[in-house]
């Protein structure tokens, strides 16, 4: 990239989270990526660099040695002309959820990252000119809390995200309760993992997205995004799904292509070999956890027809699913069992203030910090040292647990002989796919109160108001009189 001849009508508005804002190249497969801020919250240039060098070294040496490298692009920081920055700004301004518009745009330091476009796929460095669908999907946490700290039993049976929906529906943030299951994708049976994309397709909040040729044709912003609509996503899919146009269009249709795409999206996630280091991470205390969440509606169902729980086939092991629940793992104390390890940290940094440079808080995340990860040990010993490889492997297992897997899809050509990426088949044709991991940045030690304080608001308001709710049903004719007189017979 000649960062001397930047023209801002060459990109366009990407996308944007809570920390960070990505505009897109319109020939060439990268994207920028800028850091925001509060209008009233200013950093120094050299700060700005040193927070976007450690997004990447974080990402090369922690993620890329846990996942593999195939599945984490680190990109690098470059420096932009501020003319180029601001123009952009501009540019992109009236592209923005009115939402995300609380914080600006860092435009005077002129740093950004520049990455892979992931909703391509990764094999050239310009945009190619047949056509690519792209799915993002936010998996979640796939696993219960197997830690002894918990205090609530509802924890050990119901997930945290299944738990949060209610707490989310109440407070406006979404229309109403997904039936998504992240126990259900992370579960490697079919049949779990389709009703569980097909449930992110039906509701898909901000855990699922689908890209055609780089733009967003299907996704919700926020609680007044309109009503999904399945007959237009199929219509944008047909071409890729049976391009004889052998179908009739209705509701049909409809249905046979989402079919088509869940098919495809879930031997996409269960295949891969691409080696990485989060096997080192097995040998951790009861990593498996209960199979199934309570809440799921999938388990529900099978409860109603008298079936027992349903049968757990387990991910293989190459695959990016399987590498991302076990850093997931790395919480092994859930943040109940953790935050009293925070606080001892906490303790220390406040009487020797200058340790935290030595302790590692916020940096250098290289291979030291990487090696202090493995220690999967759960007996405290009293120490600082203890404490602070908890924390530091929980704010890795909740940097996986906000992650996002890109998955890019491209009908083959007819000669496909000279494709050296994998391919998929679905009934009427075949992808070649790439696979990628984004929002790869390490979740803050300072937020790690608010997780605490999230957590027991999730679990409290859950308990007082499904559980109490579920427990309080009771037959009919029990609830005509309090007083009941039971009568024992002779036989």
């Amino acid at each position: 990239m000649d960062e001397g001849k930047m023209d801002e009508n060459e990109w366009g508005y990407h996308g944007e989270g809570n920390k960070s804002l990505v505009v897109a190249h319109a020939q060439r497969c990268v994207v920028l990526r800028f850091l925001k801020f509060p209008p009233n919250r200013k950093k120094t240039s050299e700060e700005i660099f040193q927070h976007l060098q450690n997004i990447v070294d974080f990402g090369k040496n922690v993620m890329k040695e846990f996942l593999g490298e195939n599945y984490v692009h680190c990109g690098e920081v470059v420096q932009l002309p501020l003319d180029f920055v601001k123009q952009l700004c501009l540019k992109v301004q009236c592209e923005r959820p009115e939402s995300r518009c609380d914080k600006d745009l860092d435009t005077l330091s002129g740093y950004a990252l520049c990455l892979p476009n992931l909703a391509r796929l990764q094999t050239y460095h310009f945009a190619e000119h047949r056509p690519i669908l792209c799915v993002e999907i936010k998996p979640k946490c796939g696993f219960i809390p197997f830690s002894s700290d918990v205090t609530h039993e509802m924890k050990h049976k119901v997930c945290r995200y299944c738990m949060h929906q209610h707490l989310k529906v109440a407070t406006g943030k979404w229309k109403q309760i997904s039936k998504y299951c992240p126990l259900d994708l992370y579960s490697g049976n079919k049949q779990r993992m389709y009703f569980a994309l097909k449930s992110l397709l039906q509701e898909a909040q901000n855990n699922l997205k689908i890209f055609k040729n780089g733009e967003l044709i299907y996704g919700c912003k926020d609680a007044r995004s309109p009503v999904a609509d399945w007959s237009e996503l199929a219509h944008h899919l047909k071409p890729f799904f049976f391009p004889s146009n052998g179908l009739a269009s209705g509701p049909h249709c409809t249905r046979a292509v989402i079919r088509e795409l869940v098919r495809v999206i879930t031997r996409v996630l269960l295949s891969g070999s691409d080696k990485g280091r989060a096997g080192a991470l097995r040998s951790g205390p009861g990593l498996r956890g209960p199979p199934v969440c309570e809440a799921s509606p999938f388990s529900r169902s099978l409860r109603c027809q008298g079936k027992n729980t349903p049968e757990r086939s387990g991910l293989p092991k190459g695959c990016l699913l399987y590498k991302t629940l076990q850093v997931q793992m790395l919480d092994l104390l859930d943040i109940e069992g953790l935050y009293p390890l925070y606080r001892r940290v906490e303790r220390y940094l406040e009487e020797f203030p200058e340790e935290r440079k030595t302790l590692q808080i916020d940096g250098p995340y290289d291979e030291a910090f990487y090696q202090r990860l493995l220690d999967l040990s759960t007996e405290d010993d009293g120490t600082v040292a203890f404490a602070l490889t908890k924390v530091q492997q929980y704010r890795v297992a909740m940097t996986a647990k906000d992650c996002s897997i890109m998955i890019a899809l491209s009908p083959c050509l007819q000669d496909a002989s000279s494709d050296q990426r994998p391919i998929v088949p679905s009934s009427r044709s075949r992808f070649a796919f790439s696979v990628s991991v984004l929002d790869l940045d390490l979740k803050p030690y300072e937020s790690i109160p608010h997780q605490y304080k999230l957590d027991g608001k999730i679990v409290n308001y859950y308990l007082k108001t499904v559980h109490a709710k579920d427990a309080t049903v009771m037959p009919t004719r029990f609830k005509e009189s309090e007083d009941c007189t039971l009568v024992l017979h002779k036989v």
